[in-house]
């Protein structure tokens, strides 16, 4: 058994370990006994504070999908379609498919054409063909939630002036669809769709709210239930959560502005050995040309590959953050 061998099964025999305490870990007991004391808190406390904590808490939960909660959908195809849903430019799983498939043989056959190494050749093709189409599918999601964001608060704004005027919710739902622009029209003519063919408006919402997937909408959609099962004034409550949205928008681009520079040194950092790689690789193979063959440099360049993944995740996690 030589050294390559003898990595990639000690590899998988850590993976199983940290499969099998994954799935064999019970849920934590502590846990469980905070959430038991919380809820018996909400169901005997006066205060009114503690009640709307407490169906804030129920709508949440009922507004959480059972599998796959990051698509709302209960199966890894279905949550494919969602995302390929999500970026709103009618891409199908075929599509997806072929897309994967064709990047995937085109970079194996160039790679094994230049550098003769079969297994390495595959393992990149392998790799591009499942990173670069689902990196494509990220970056358009991203783009489409950022344009419903933007444009989210205005439609609230209209929304809260249907309802100060008199109209119905059904009815000042169908006026966002018309007047909006984007995505939030898009999806705001889909609800009143689905409320025309007989679907009540929470089942309606709770559906475009699984799809998108977007926090913002999601605040929104507890907002309605809430104020459905403590009263109030729907307007005034509508109106606290377009200035909330507002006020959580200016946060986000403070935060981008702030960690610019980081995001850019960080990018710099991570990208620069591999374009000294392939400038060297392209303008002299014979030097660098054992990392395909010699056993010891694949192994030293997985290991720095491994290494700068590491680094690129700390980084990352360094400048990300939730608001």
């Amino acid at each position: 058994m030589n050294l390559i061998q003898l990595l990639l099964v000690t590899g998988g025999l850590f993976t199983l370990l940290v499969l099998g305490y994954v799935a064999f870990a019970g849920p934590d007991a502590g846990k469980n006994s905070q959430r038991r004391l919380q809820q018996l808190r909400f169901r005997h406390s006066e205060s009114t504070d503690a009640k709307v904590e407490s169906q804030l808490k129920k709508a949440i939960a009922a507004r959480k999908p059972k599998q796959f909660r990051q698509a709302g959908s209960g199966s890894r195809v279905e949550a494919l379609a969602i995302r390929l849903d999500r970026t709103g430019k009618g891409w199908t799983l075929s599509q997806y498919a072929y897309a994967s498939l064709g990047i995937a043989l085109v970079l194996t056959l160039l790679i094994f054409l230049k550098s003769g190494a079969f297994l390495l050749s595959i393992g990149v093709g392998l790799f591009a063909g499942a990173g670069i189409p689902h990196f494509i599918v990220g970056r358009a999601i991203k783009k489409r939630t950022n344009q419903f964001n933007v444009k989210f608060p205005d439609a609230i704004e209209l929304l809260v002036r249907g309802l100060r005027s008199g109209l119905p919710v059904t009815e000042t739902l169908a006026v966002v669809a018309q007047e909006v622009p984007g995505p939030v029209g898009a999806e705001f003519k889909g609800i009143v769709e689905r409320i025309k063919i007989g679907r009540t408006m929470e089942d309606s919402l709770q559906q475009t709210a699984d799809r998108l997937g977007i926090p913002e909408f999601n605040f929104f959609c507890i907002t309605l239930a809430i104020q459905r099962e403590t009263g109030g004034n729907l307007a005034e409550t509508l109106s606290n959560l377009s200035d909330v949205l507002r006020k959580r928008a200016q946060m986000k681009l403070k935060i981008k502005a702030m960690s610019s520079e980081s995001k850019a040194s960080a990018y710099i950092v991570g990208a620069l050995p591999f374009i000294v790689f392939f400038m060297i690789w392209w303008i002299n193979p014979t030097y660098i040309g054992a990392f395909f063959e010699d056993d010891r440099l694949i192994v030293a360049g997985l290991g720095g590959l491994v290494w700068m993944s590491i680094g690129g995740f700390i980084m990352a996690k360094m400048v990300s953050f939730e608001i």
